[in-house]
């Protein structure tokens, strides 16, 4: 967007830029994810008291947003999904979910980690960064230890199955051939240049106490958390329904969207029998899955040939699509596809930086000894991850910045608007011809496919519903039967993911329901716009409101 068109800040967008501030502060990570100057050195005080001044800052801004006046839509927008955000967390805060935060992906065993992956490498700075954040690194383990001790006292603890997976994570990166010493002993600057010797120390210092934190969370882990924990998987109505509208910024019926659930999963899997007899005439699902995998045309060897070629895709996507079907600013052009430095399994995309010195990435986390890959699974996943989908999306949000405030632009939105618009972007690559070829389409219907299973087994777990065949409830064996069933993937992988189910409840479901959601939204603007309607023009209006939740998007685009 131009400069010309850049409007005037208000006092709700001051609201927000404070806020993002005040996060900056509170938690450096903030700092470092969205490329603003901050404490690069340090860490979250992840402690009660760390978290008790986020939930009293969060307070503070919910009684000056509840005063602020409202000049525009853009206001609107944002004192809308703000106040939302920010109620949500105070919901979370009483129904004390941060005393059982541990999960096998996205809770600060994995955070107080992950963020390495984002800090830049390039000058002597940014690895006297690294160091002086892995000097901290053992704080903010303790801090998280302080929390989950304050959660065993008072009996607001996680599953037993999620604690254990924590804790063969946190015995790796705390191995001497761990992470930790493995990324410090391969540090180098620009162009291949040396550390110097004095700061190779201090990252050796630093890896070495930063190995010793995670030795000591999977002590911790093992000896007071897991006798402590729950036996059961499932969280219950109640703290589903919430983290569910955490997910998607939206209320919906957990009941009729699990019956709808199972109805999709059935067109899924309709529309792969159809595919399948397409490759071969008469073959199942299974049969021509055989002959697509037994294709070598399609097949990759080695994370080298990977990251090749979903650079390449990317690139033609890129390129393709800017020249026909969206006005794509130079600056989300570039887009880094890449090899994520752990072996956890899933792929996922990182924001560019405020000012585009950091490039949109698409990270894929390859899990030990997986070496093969096949181009007909993963095509629709490149447009996913990238153009049109998160790269897209949440580029167009950072570009958008003479309209968004910085909130807007890097912090606000949830998982059912961004993986949702990627859904939908794969859907959409298919009507523009990109998933033509019947191996890449039937690939694109396998995840489609896997998303709705995901919304049957995710609401089927934490809800506790009869299995399909009426006996008894879901559980872990009968979750990863049912997975296994209803995707193509090895074993490791749906191991993980049907760990990622039982520990991140209402996230996994947020993807379908958000395309869901946002196909609502489409023909009900559709309708409302009748003959004038210019799905170019939705898409252009959908995508300058910014990362939002679904409600809002909802009421804003059709308010």
């Amino acid at each position: 967007m131009s400069t010309d068109d850049a409007r005037t800040p208000t006092e709700i967008d001051q609201i927000a830029e404070d806020w993002v501030t005040t996060l900056a502060e509170l938690d450096p990570a903030v700092a470092t994810w969205i490329g603003i100057p901050g404490k690069l050195d340090e860490y979250e005080d992840l402690s009660p008291e760390g978290h008790a001044k986020v939930i009293s800052a969060a307070r503070g801004v919910l009684a000056k947003l509840e005063s602020a006046a409202v000049v525009d839509d853009v206001d609107w927008v944002t004192k809308t999904d703000l106040t939302n955000e920010l109620t949500l967390d105070l919901e979370a805060d009483a129904a004390g979910l941060w005393m059982r935060d541990v999960n096998v992906i996205a809770s600060p065993a994995q955070g107080i980690r992950d963020i390495l992956d984002l800090m830049p490498t390039e000058t002597e700075g940014n690895w006297a960064d690294i160091a002086g954040r892995l000097s901290n690194l053992p704080k903010a383990v303790d801090g998280y230890i302080e929390t989950l001790r304050l959660g065993i006292a008072n009996g607001v603890t996680p599953a037993k199955r999620q604690v254990r997976e924590v804790i063969d994570q946190a015995r790796k990166h705390g191995a001497g051939d761990g992470f930790f010493h493995n990324f410090t002993g391969a540090a180098s600057l620009a162009d291949d240049q040396p550390v110097p010797e004095s700061l190779k120390a201090d990252l050796a210092k630093g890896a070495m106490v930063s190995a010793a934190a995670y030795e000591k969370l999977a002590a911790f882990l093992t000896d007071e958390l897991l006798p402590a924990a729950q036996e059961q998987d499932g969280v219950g109505r109640e703290i589903y329904a919430l983290q569910s509208r955490r997910f998607l910024g939206a209320k919906i019926d957990l009941d009729e969207t699990y019956e709808w659930g199972i109805e999709e999963l059935a067109r899924m899997a309709a529309e792969q029998e159809a595919i399948a007899n397409e490759i071969k005439p008469g073959a199942s699902v299974a049969e021509a899955i055989e002959i697509l995998d037994g294709d070598p045309t399609r097949k990759l060897h080695g994370t080298k040939a990977l990251q090749e070629w979903m650079q390449q895709l990317s690139d033609r996507a890129v390129s393709e699509l800017s020249a026909s079907h969206f006005d794509i600013p130079d600056p989300i052009k570039r887009l880094e596809c890449m090899i994520a430095p752990t072996q956890e399994g899933g792929i996922y995309y990182t924001s560019p930086s405020d000012d585009f010195s950091r490039p949109g990435r698409m990270w894929w986390s390859v899990p030990e000894g997986v070496t093969e890959f096949n181009t007909w699974r993963e095509t629709t996943t490149v447009y996913h991850e990238g153009v049109p989908g998160h790269h897209l999306q949440l580029g167009q949000a950072v570009y958008n910045r003479a309209k968004l405030n910085t909130y807007r632009r890097q912090l606000a939105g949830t998982s059912g608007h961004a993986e949702g618009w990627a859904l939908y972007a794969e859907r959409l690559m298919e009507e523009l011809g990109y998933l033509d070829d019947p191996g890449d389409r039937l690939g694109m219907l396998d995840g489609q496919r896997m998303r709705a299973a995901r919304v049957v087994l995710d609401i089927g777990v934490h809800l506790g519903k009869p299995k399909l065949d009426g006996t008894g409830q879901w559980d872990w064996d009968y979750a990863l039967d049912f997975m296994s069933k209803n995707v193509n993937m090895n074993a490791q992988f749906v191991r993980f993911e049907v760990n990622r189910y039982f520990g991140w409840p209402g996230q996994a479901p947020s993807y379908k329901v958000g395309q869901r959601i946002w196909e609502q939204i489409r023909d009900a603007y559709k309708a409302a716009e009748g003959e004038s309607f210019d799905i170019k023009e939705f898409h252009r209006k959908a995508l300058d409101v910014g990362g939002v939740g679904l409600d809002t998007l909802r009421a804003a685009l059709l308010k």
